[in-house]
């Protein structure tokens, strides 16, 4: 029988308030509490990044505040940037390819919930969220879960990016449409 943090990295249907879940949040929080307000401008706070994201690559730069939920779902190759106020709902793997560079207020999120009310009470999913290499993503973009964003793509400030962008192309909107190629 499968865990329901087993059930959430598989994409299946799970309890996000189950126990397990809860304790690791928790865990989070308090690393986030030492990113965010006691490490920030110390010696100590590229070694609180490496403890919050594990599997993201040791020169991860990010500026407070940052927020996730769990950290280790978080995969980001060298040279990736988030400005303040970045917000990764990472139920699922989020892969960040490198040197991709992430304006301020920009939200990430992996989780889904059912739109009819009954189900929504009972579980939720989650589906994995990839951004290619040399990508800059614009202010308060939201990226939503699934979305694939291909290697040096722009992102425009603001935009809501519901369905897979093509690398090298210029995305702005609500919902983010692609209206312009680029790098030609």
């Amino acid at each position: 029988m499968k865990t329901e943090k087993e059930k959430m990295m598989a994409g299946e249907p799970y309890d996000a308030f189950c126990q397990e879940l809860t304790d690791i949040r928790t865990r989070v929080k308090r690393t986030l509490h030492k990113l965010n307000v006691t490490e920030y401008y110390t010696d100590k706070f590229q070694d609180t990044i490496n403890e919050l994201c594990p599997n993201a690559a040791k020169d991860l730069n990010i500026v407070p505040p940052f927020y996730c939920d769990y950290g280790e779902n978080i995969y980001a190759a060298e040279g990736v940037f988030f400005n303040s106020g970045a917000t990764i709902l990472d139920g699922a793997k989020v892969t960040i390819g490198k040197k991709t560079l992430m304006a301020p207020g920009v939200h990430i999120y992996t989780a889904r919930h059912p739109v009819n009310v009954k189900d929504r009470r009972e579980w939720e999913d989650c589906q994995p969220v990839t951004i290619g290499e040399e990508c800059w993503i614009g202010g308060h973009v939201t990226i939503c879960p699934g979305v694939t964003i291909g290697d040096r793509a722009v992102i425009g400030a603001g935009a809501v990016v519901t369905k897979d962008i093509p690398a090298d192309t210029l995305a702005v909107g609500n919902p983010a449409r692609v209206v312009k190629k680029l790098n030609e």
